[in-house]
């Protein structure tokens, strides 16, 4: 029983979202880890796909197909949906969205404590965004093949299955009618005035 402990906080403190390139891999959030704990034989798998994802949204952001820097654009919109989409195949769609939802809830502790994701506080309307997402890998998932998932996904996004957040050219945050949202306005707040937009551009 000791073996199976250490070997599941083990993995656990090696398991990185596949949301936050940033994140030192030990930083997991406290609700991640419980996912952990509950599903340990899921977990291995669960981290082979985190650094899968992690891998070709480093390419995409090389590439020109999606744009976005990750924070609340295309890459970001493939990001949650193919990371869903390769969850659901390889430990089933009911252990990738309970782990989907503990991944918002420690953005929802990480906005509490001030901490960034992906160069940003996460935010509701980011928590929106990504649960859409989710969702639609989800979807993905239960009906693609593991070698077609990523161009699957892909069209998804450029097709405006999935949801981004409304921004102008320069990367600012715009509310529903347009208008750049300041900074300094988004600091601090939960709920804000930022706007979920059809991820085709």
């Amino acid at each position: 029983m000791k073996t199976v402990i250490f070997s599941i906080f083990f993995l656990v403190a090696s398991f990185s979202v596949a949301q936050n390139s940033k994140i030192n891999t030990k930083e997991v959030s406290c609700p991640e880890k419980w996912w952990a704990v509950i599903h340990p034989f899921a977990l291995k798998k669960a981290k082979k796909v985190t650094i899968e994802t992690k891998k070709i949204v480093s390419h995409l952001k090389k590439d020109t197909i999606l744009k976005g820097d990750g924070n609340g654009g295309q890459i970001d919109a493939f990001r949650h949906a193919y990371w869903m989409a390769r969850l659901t195949q390889e430990i089933g769609h009911r252990r990738a969205k309970r782990l989907g939802k503990a991944h918002e809830k420690g953005n929802y502790k990480a906005f509490k404590k001030g901490k960034y994701e992906d160069g940003a506080i996460p935010d509701k309307i980011s928590s929106d965004m990504d649960f859409f997402n989710n969702d639609v890998g989800i979807k993905i998932g239960k009906n693609t093949t593991v070698e077609t998932t990523k161009n699957v996904v892909i069209n998804a996004v450029l097709n405006g299955d999935c949801k981004i957040i409304k921004m102008n050219k320069q990367g600012e945050f715009l509310t529903c009618d347009g208008e750049i949202i300041p900074k300094e306005a988004l600091i601090g707040k939960w709920e804000n005035n930022k706007c979920l937009v059809s991820s085709a551009l």
